[in-house]
């Protein structure tokens, strides 16, 4: 029986978690950050978690993780 095949894209921005969240890496934190303020940047900070309501898609994606 072939495997299943993971999307490519989601499998490097996308990590599920021990209880089955989905955690990815926020967005506007990698160049261009001296003209953002401290706060904004403080609150780009941590661990970022998918909406429940676009969680299931993103598993369709990953199948074995």
């Amino acid at each position: 029986m072939p495997k299943m095949k993971s999307n490519s894209g989601a499998k490097k921005r996308f990590k599920v978690t021990k209880n089955g969240r989905v955690k990815f890496k926020g967005a506007f934190r990698n160049h261009i950050l001296t003209k953002k303020s401290t706060k904004a940047k403080r609150k780009m900070r941590g661990v970022h978690y998918i909406a429940d309501t676009q969680e299931h898609q993103v598993k369709a994606m990953l199948p074995y993780a």
